[in-house]
């Protein structure tokens, strides 16, 4: 039995992180899909949900009115959920370059203030940016002529991380990395499973579905919705968006923790994705991308433990064992050494255990009940 466990558990920890991209992959040799870009210029209504955020609005605000796109056909919102700094004076600041602010005098959180101002919007195209994230001068551009294409419902923009350290790539760095190339594999052969939440668009067609549904975050409700209306959802490459690495790593812990708990509760608001009969591949990558990613601390541990056991019995166990070991003491020394530039085995095994010990805090809290729907930025 503790061999069985052992292989079922390893083999399923392999498949979450190097087999899922190799189907994705062997997939588009075979399968795979293109975009039919173009240049369009539709009207076009940019989103920019906010609490609190009276540190970056203005930065993100001159960023915003620098991009490339005609003027008479763009409209840029600012939703303030809750704000009880002075984010929204900075932004009446603005009122006179057409920047339009809305006001919710309760906090509710980011996605019901993301529906509350999707309502408002009257662009065909609807882009919706965090406040501390900045664009290239020609992400609307690119973002929107993917939209010339009939089959795409919902854009992905692409993550930079600016490092705000002195070592040249942390272990965060590699993970984002690493998600890019999945989305870029998954919008060759299907549609993304999960949009940026710093930046993604959708079609106007879309919002009264996106509207409807008041639990499930704005990134994968978006490509929830467009996969049910029969539309694909990407990732583009070339629309690029930056975000600072946080510096305060107990609001960066505290946000993860929070990411998973909604990823956690987004999975179980909508069961009926893991249906391959109604969402065929979609399903397959849902499985892949999200439960099996969330179920690997547990993985984890049951192949800890049934690989102990088998140790006892086998000198290749043990030594399976030992593996095992070191690299978790990878990860306890680059988490007990996180100011110095350690080497890259060590960045990935901290990245790894540090943020799979969230998903399990964070399940905890799901099954506590918590949902965490209200958030505060991290700085």
């Amino acid at each position: 039995m503790a061999l069985i466990i052992f292989m079922v558990s390893f083999l399923l920890i392999c498949h979450a992180y190097f087999g899922y991209p190799l189907t994705l992959f062997l997939l588009n040799c075979v399968f795979g899909r293109t975009v039919k870009r173009s240049s369009i210029f539709p009207p076009l209504t940019v989103i920019i949900p906010v609490h609190n955020e009276e540190e970056s609005i203005e930065n993100k605000l001159i960023n915003t009115l620098s991009l490339r796109y005609p003027k008479e056909k763009l409209q840029i919102m600012v939703v303030s959920d809750g704000s009880t700094d002075h984010t929204e004076e900075v932004v009446e600041r603005y009122k006179h370059k057409g920047i339009q602010l809305i006001s919710i005098r309760e906090h509710h959180g980011k996605s019901y203030a993301e529906s509350y101002a999707l309502e408002r919007a009257i662009g065909e195209i609807i882009v919706l940016t965090d406040a501390d994230t900045y664009e290239d001068e020609d992400v609307l551009e690119k973002t929107a002529s993917n939209f010339a294409d009939p089959s795409i419902g919902c854009v992905s923009g692409e993550d930079r991380l600016i490092l705000s350290g002195r070592c040249i790539h942390s272990g965060e760095y590699y993970y984002v990395s690493y998600e890019m190339l999945l989305r870029r594999l998954e919008s060759k052969v299907s549609s993304i499973v999960c949009a940026s939440g710093q930046f993604y668009a959708i079609r106007h067609t879309l919002k009264k579905d996106f509207c409807i549904d008041t639990r499930t975050d704005g990134e994968f409700k978006a490509v929830l919705v467009a996969v049910k209306n029969g539309l694909r959802s990407i990732s583009d490459p070339s629309a690029l968006f930056y975000y600072r690495e946080t510096l305060n790593k107990k609001d960066d812990y505290n946000r993860k923790i929070r990411t998973a708990v909604r990823g956690i509760s987004n999975i179980f608001f909508n069961p009926e994705l893991f249906n391959p009969f109604r969402y065929g591949l979609f399903s397959y990558q849902c499985m892949c991308h999200k439960l099996l990613r969330w179920l690997v601390p547990f993985l984890q541990l049951a192949a800890f433990f049934a690989n102990s056991a088998l140790a006892a019995s086998s000198a290749n166990f043990f030594w399976l064992l030992i593996i095992q070991l070191s690299f978790y003491a990878l990860g306890i020394f680059g988490w007990l050494n996180k100011k110095a530039c350690v080497a890259f085995p060590v960045k990935i095994a901290t990245y790894f255990i540090e943020s799979n010990m969230m998903i399990l805090i964070a399940w905890w809290r799901y099954l506590k009940g918590e949902r965490m729907t209200i958030w505060t930025p991290a700085r």
